[in-house]
């Protein structure tokens, strides 16, 4: 199977796409970094009882954001936008279908349960740069995401449906912790997604990422809310691992209620990595309202339609040269690609601030507040079609 997909353009750059990340986290075609387990154990050789942990956390840092034998090809923008565009079974238009504002809410809990998708043990994708972009449509939703801040680095998203009039914009920057034997990344801002038809906006947060390393996995963990203030309804759920390893199921238990009285309405439960339930609390009836098997199954790798409306910023490209070397194993070729990468922004960095210069994102109007933290608004009411597309 062809896991590697190149286009040249005028400049003679690449524009390199990879197989979507499954729900496993195991799937860029058939990559896989070698020698992982020594790699990982490599990082604790030197670490003796009283070690310096702030040095370590360095050190940890300096591998696995700096080498390319710890990044997937693929940078952290393509991550979040895949959640958004790569499905089996579509979802998203079934929150805008549904007859009920109950029903839709359930649908938005399932729609929001399914992004839920944690990348390889070991295997990061790149930071992404300032201003960097990705541009992807998948039949009628096309979707956008902006590089609006790097330090700290903050993501934003605007997809929108105009067939079905549907819009999502989502604000999301990580905050890493190191905890000795585990990272735990608490991802802040919000996400929102409106159902322009109903007039409702469904408004929720994001999971902690745990990254452990003795066991070696990665999780989900947390709690998550999902809110709609036009209808009154709201829901919890909680994330947690099932097992000491990491490889099995993974719980999520949560409700619904209603928020002026919060009576419960349902009850949630199941493995979000395999399928969730909710349970009329009234009737006691149980219904399966997601399941990743039929969510994941079928992903296929974006293609490039129009070759010549790819932006200079496009994550596809500006880390084309990393990717298609990590994808063909030249480590040394890898490296030097993405520290030209990274220097070049470095240089770009220090002309603007010798200059006055103050950066603006293109696409959005980025806003930060002590009491709100970030905010990111989009310029334009609806995204256009993307040169970049999923194959229905």
């Amino acid at each position: 199977m062809m896991f590697l997909q190149v286009t040249e353009t005028k400049d003679e750059s690449r524009v390199v796409l990879t197989k979507p990340v499954s729900v496993g986290g195991d799937s860029v075609g058939d990559y896989k970094a070698p020698n992982l387990t020594q790699r990982i154990l490599s990082l604790f050789k030197n670490v003796r009882p009283g070690s310096n942990l702030t040095n370590f956390q360095a050190r940890i840092q300096l591998f696995v954001f700096l080498s390319p034998l710890f990044n997937l090809p693929k940078s952290q923008l393509q991550c979040y936008g895949e959640t958004t565009y790569c499905f089996g079974k579509d979802l998203l238009h079934k929150c805008n279908s549904a007859e009920t504002p109950l029903e839709r809410f359930i649908s938005v809990v399932a729609w929001t349960i399914s992004t839920t998708r944690p990348p390889p043990f070991g295997l990061a994708p790149y930071n992404p740069i300032l201003g960097e972009t990705h541009h992807v449509s998948k039949g009628s939703l096309n979707v956008l995401l902006e590089q609006v801040s790097h330090h700290p680095p903050v993501s934003a998203l605007h997809a929108t449906d105009e067939k079905e009039n549907i819009e999502m914009v989502w604000c999301q920057y990580p905050v890493p912790k190191f905890l000795g034997t585990r990272v735990e990344a608490e991802v802040l801002g919000k996400r929102q997604l409106k159902l322009l038809n109903h007039g409702e906006t469904y408004v929720t947060n994001s999971p902690k990422m745990l990254i452990k390393f003795f066991p070696p996995g990665v999780e989900w963990t947390g709690d998550v809310k999902v809110c709609c203030q036009e209808t009154g309804l709201e829901a919890n759920l909680h994330y947690t691992s099932s097992s000491f390893l990491g490889r099995g199921p993974h719980f999520i238990r949560g409700k619904i209620y209603q928020s002026s009285s919060l009576k419960t309405l349902y009850e949630i439960d199941g493995h979000w990595n395999r399928t969730v339930k909710v349970k009329e609390v009234s009737s006691g009836k149980q219904t399966i309202i997601y399941d990743a098997s039929e969510m994941m199954s079928g992903l296929k790798t974006p293609t490039v339609k129009d070759l010549q409306g790819i932006w200079p910023t496009e994550s596809a490209l500006v880390w084309g040269e990393v990717s298609r070397n990590i994808l063909t194993k030249k480590w040394d070729k890898a490296r030097e690609a993405k520290t030209g990468v990274e220097e070049k922004q470095r240089e770009i960095a220090r002309d603007r601030k010798s200059s006055g210069e103050i950066w603006v994102p293109k696409h959005f109007v980025a806003t930060y507040s002590k009491e709100d933290g970030w905010d990111c608004s989009p310029t334009q009411k609806w995204v256009p079609p993307a040169p970049i597309v999923v194959p229905l």
